[in-house]
């Protein structure tokens, strides 16, 4: 069974000002919860007893919000935003060996609990990584050409230039340390090493039987909070 879990928080909210002018993007409260609040309970709820978050921006208040509600977690601090990737590699020794899944921490999704489901596809023996998807026509507020499609067998692929994808990825994954040796130094992005595995065969998908809400600006937040309160 997977016992870790990484939170990502270190991303500085740019398309949600004027709220995160003031406090981070996670630390926003959507429906009566912040969203990194909902990401805890997704974790929890899997039965994750070890969870490590990374901070940046406004990264106090990151900080205090943990040390009040999640006093066990541990904190990954980036004195310079080192993006999914870096941010993840910085993490790897509070992290440890093995498999982990790593959670946007502004990502919301309601509906199964898919990382129950995750768990029992995850396998590190043919897979880098397990990534949740949601098809586009579930993806509340995402307009662009999607990401993945998927096999029947689950593995993704992506398309080709100029066209669409009918899989939108959410911010959750399942990975292991393993992946990210020989990753580069400081800032990068995961595709650079999802697009290496895809060469290889061994980029999987599960696909989320819920909705998911892309909440990234203000007006965002006003047409899909109700939304997201109703859907819980």
């Amino acid at each position: 069974m997977i016992k870790t879990a990484m939170i990502l928080a270190a991303g500085l909210g740019q398309r949600m000002r004027p709220l995160t002018n003031t406090i981070p993007k996670p630390l926003v409260s959507v429906a009566g919860k912040c969203m990194l609040e909902r990401a805890f309970e997704h974790i929890k709820s899997a039965g994750i007893s070890k969870i490590v978050v990374n901070s940046h921006y406004l990264a106090p208040l990151i900080e205090e919000f943990i040390k009040k509600n999640y006093p066990d977690t541990l904190v990954s601090h980036e004195e310079i935003l080192l993006e999914t990737g870096g941010g993840i590699k910085k993490a790897l020794p509070l992290i440890g060996e093995g498999a982990f899944f790593s959670l946007n921490g502004d990502s919301i999704w309601t509906g199964a609990n898919s990382l129950i489901a995750m768990e029992k596809l995850w396998d590190p023996i043919k897979m880098d990584a397990l990534l949740l998807l949601i098809p586009r026509d579930k993806a509340y507020g995402y307009i662009g050409k999607g990401d993945f499609s998927i096999s029947e067998n689950g593995q993704l692929a992506r398309p080709e230039k100029g066209q669409e994808a009918p899989y939108v990825y959410i911010g959750v994954q399942i990975t292991h340390s393993a992946f990210f040796d020989g990753a580069p130094e400081g800032a990068f992005s995961l595709n650079v090493l999802w697009n290496k595995s895809l060469t290889q065969g061994r980029l999987y998908g599960c696909v989320h039987q819920g909705d998911w809400f892309h909440i990234s600006t203000p007006e965002d937040l006003r047409a899909f909070e109700p939304m997201v309160g109703m859907s819980i």
